[in-house]
């Protein structure tokens, strides 16, 4: 039996034993999916608090019921470690590592390479790796693949090399991880093979694409054409609100059209660590290839000067109470990148606060998903509690502006306890009393 059978038999008998590295919002679910169809895994994580709560059977994603991870440590079929050398016990290895920008927008690739480094530590014949972790065509290629190759193992034939790019929608309870489709593309035809077994484990359905490169572009396709609608809706908030017009009015009459049109709404800025970031991984890839990506350029350009215009919004509702931002009192409703989930990342409220608190504001924020805000690359609100919201509390605020509009949270209550209220979300759409509080951005 060939090395590709053997590891499709393990596989489909779920005796292969699962790696996953990374376990935040990407890899905490595959832990899951794999762990609930019963195969063995391990998690890898770099973190000591994670892989502390997580072997004590604590969730640290909202969304994740601790009962879930609980149960497949009584089973027996989960441990996290911080001990990447145990990586040789993995049959399967999925990474699931962050790929941010550095300060100048480039891609940040340590963590691919590092993670790509431990891999080697321990690369074996009959194994398959999985990359997931968002990235430019030709990441698989350039940094994986050129480091294994120097441990002498032929790709496709000793082991298997894959790219499958997450789709994870925190908090949407309309997908899981087994039902929204899983792309995956190999290194070879075998690859892909094993790649396709693996997924379609716990993957509902599996779409092979003919290559790593594409794959790699599909996932930055996905975000790109969001990004580029958001900034559509961004520029167009940002001429409506000269024009007198209701943005939001318009794009809900638009909706009603049952073809040729899909609703995308405006808000302060982009959020997530997706749609903000994965389109510069393909602008920057781009220009070894002589080639300017104009309309990713151009959105990122709207979408970055969205929390000004906030600011400037923020200011002018001061203004009209003969107020300026310096020294006013604001409290930030929802720092979360969107509603109902505990994801800060690259959350357009941070930049809204920086910006705020350059000018002078004293800043308050309330949300009931994030308890505190701790250091990040770019932020560092690590100071700051989320506030209890009580009549008394909201009335002695100058303005209250609405960053997240998470569903918990009363609008009418708010309106009618604030002195003025700055509205990012359209979340006061159903106010029916002290409108004249309320001014959009």
């Amino acid at each position: 039996m060939s090395i590709k059978d053997k590891l499709i038999e393990d596989i489909q008998s779920h005796n292969a034993r699962v790696g996953i590295i990374g376990l935040g919002y990407v890899g905490l679910p595959l832990v899951l999916g794999f762990g609930e169809e019963g195969f063995s895994v391990i998690g890898f994580d770099v973190d000591p608090q994670k892989v502390s709560k997580l072997n004590a059977g604590e969730s640290y994603i909202q969304h994740i019921p601790a009962s879930r991870v609980q149960a497949l440590i009584k089973e027996k079929r989960f441990e996290a470690t911080r001990d990447f050398r145990r990586l040789a016990e993995a049959d399967c290895i999925i990474i699931c590592v962050p790929t941010p920008l550095t300060a100048k927008k480039d891609p940040d690739l340590q963590y691919i390479e590092k993670t790509a480094d431990s891999v080697l530590q321990t690369l074996r014949k009959g194994q398959i790796i999985s990359l997931e972790s968002t990235t430019y065509p030709g990441t698989t290629e350039e940094i994986l693949l050129e480091r294994f190759r120097t441990t002498g193992l032929e790709v496709g034939k000793d082991y298997f090399l894959v790219f499958s790019p997450e789709r994870e929608d925190p908090g949407n309870p309309k997908f899981s991880t087994r039902t929204i489709p899983k792309i995956v593309g190999g290194m070879t035809p075998d690859c892909l093979e094993v790649g396709k077994t693996l997924y379609g484990q716990v993957i509902d359905r599996v779409v092979a694409v003919s290559s790593t490169r594409t794959a790699e572009l599909v996932k930055l396709l996905e975000n790109i054409y969001r990004c580029v609608n958001i900034a559509l809706v961004n520029e167009l908030k940002l001429l409506t609100d000269r024009m007198g017009i209701d943005i939001w009015e318009v794009i809900d009459a638009a909706a009603t059209k049952p073809f040729g049109y899909t609703p995308f709404y405006p808000g302060p800025g982009l959020g997530g660590h997706c749609i903000p970031i994965d389109p510069f991984y393909l602008s920057w890839k781009a220009k070894e290839y002589d080639f300017s990506t104009r309309f990713i350029h151009l959105a990122g350009e709207v979408n970055t000067s969205i929390p000004y215009y906030v600011v400037d919004r923020i200011a002018a509702a001061l203004n009209d109470h003969s107020k300026s931002i310096r020294g006013s009192r604001i409290l930030i409703l929802g720092v979360a990148y969107k509603k109902d989930v505990d994801d800060v990342r690259e959350s357009p409220a941070l930049e809204i606060m920086e910006l705020l608190q350059h000018k002078g504001a004293e800043l308050s924020y309330s949300d009931p998903y994030i308890p505190h805000l701790h250091k990040m690359r770019a932020y560092d609100f690590s100071h700051m509690r989320s506030v209890e919201l009580t009549e008394q509390l909201v009335g002695q605020f100058d303005l209250v502006l609405i960053a997240t509009d998470h569903t918990t949270m009363n609008y009418q209550w708010i309106v009618d306890h604030a002195h003025l209220v700055v509205d990012t979300r359209n979340a006061t759409r159903m106010v029916s009393r002290g409108r004249e509080k309320i001014y959009r951005a």
